[in-house]
């Protein structure tokens, strides 16, 4: 019997890229996002009424849910002055990439107990390090590395809890970038969607089910590079 996957923010980047991986491994896979072009079911996470409403159409319609990427999230780190950062903006990046994810792993937590499921939640290189002014989306990326471990330790043995700290990922494509972006990665270059598909596959599988709440960086080293000024 195929195993089912549900996949939050599944309409483009990280999210897609991960749905075509796991159905390309067989998984049966139901995709979410605020954006209801080419997903299965429109979500706003930070809605936990919506959430537990879709993750339970998921769950009858495929008969469980083995494994959530839990991807959803604004994107744009935003670089607004703390004098100039409103309340509303925070509130709501907050709760989309912080309170979301916990809304999609608290719906989702009786499902994944009955199957010995999975849990891989999409954090940042940036809940390690910043640039100025992204106060609300490195606030909430370092949030999720938290609550990565506090569900890890909570649902634990019957669920797995993982994390994935992507660092710079092309999501649009590499044509535009320069050959300098690529080389200023120890690797040689910029990151894909498919480079933390593969990683989240490997994470839910039979291979890493000695691995709990950890925070994996796929960043091509770039975190790891000892930078001067010039």
């Amino acid at each position: 019997m195929a195993k089912i996957c549900f996949v939050t923010g599944g309409a483009h980047g990280i999210g897609k890229a991960t749905a075509e991986r796991f159905a390309t491994a067989g998984y049966r896979v139901a995709t979410a996002d605020i954006n209801h072009v080419g997903v299965d079911y429109r979500l706003d996470v930070a809605d936990d009424v919506a959430v537990a409403r879709v993750i339970d159409d998921v769950a009858k319609a495929f008969g469980g849910i083995d494994v959530v990427i839990n991807n959803a999230g604004i994107a744009d780190p935003g670089r607004t002055s703390i004098d100039d950062l409103s309340v509303t903006e925070w509130r709501r990046v907050i709760d989309v990439n912080l309170s979301g994810m916990f809304f999609v792993a608290k719906a989702a937590a009786p499902h994944l107990r009955k199957r010995k499921g999975c849990i891989v939640n999409t954090t940042s290189t940036r809940a390690f390090m910043s640039e100025p002014n992204t106060f609300a989306y490195s606030a909430s990326k370092g949030g999720i590395v938290a609550l990565t471990h506090s569900l890890a330790i909570s649902l634990g043995p019957d669920v797995r809890v993982n994390a994935i700290a992507p660092g710079w990922i092309a999501t649009h494509g590499q044509a535009e970038l320069r050959e300098r972006d690529h080389a200023f990665h120890p690797v040689g270059r910029v990151g894909t969607p498919d480079d933390i598909a593969g990683l989240a596959l490997f994470l839910t599988s039979e291979d890493a089910g000695f691995i709990t709440g950890e925070v994996i960086t796929s960043d091509g080293g770039v975190t790891r590079k000892m930078i001067y000024p010039e």
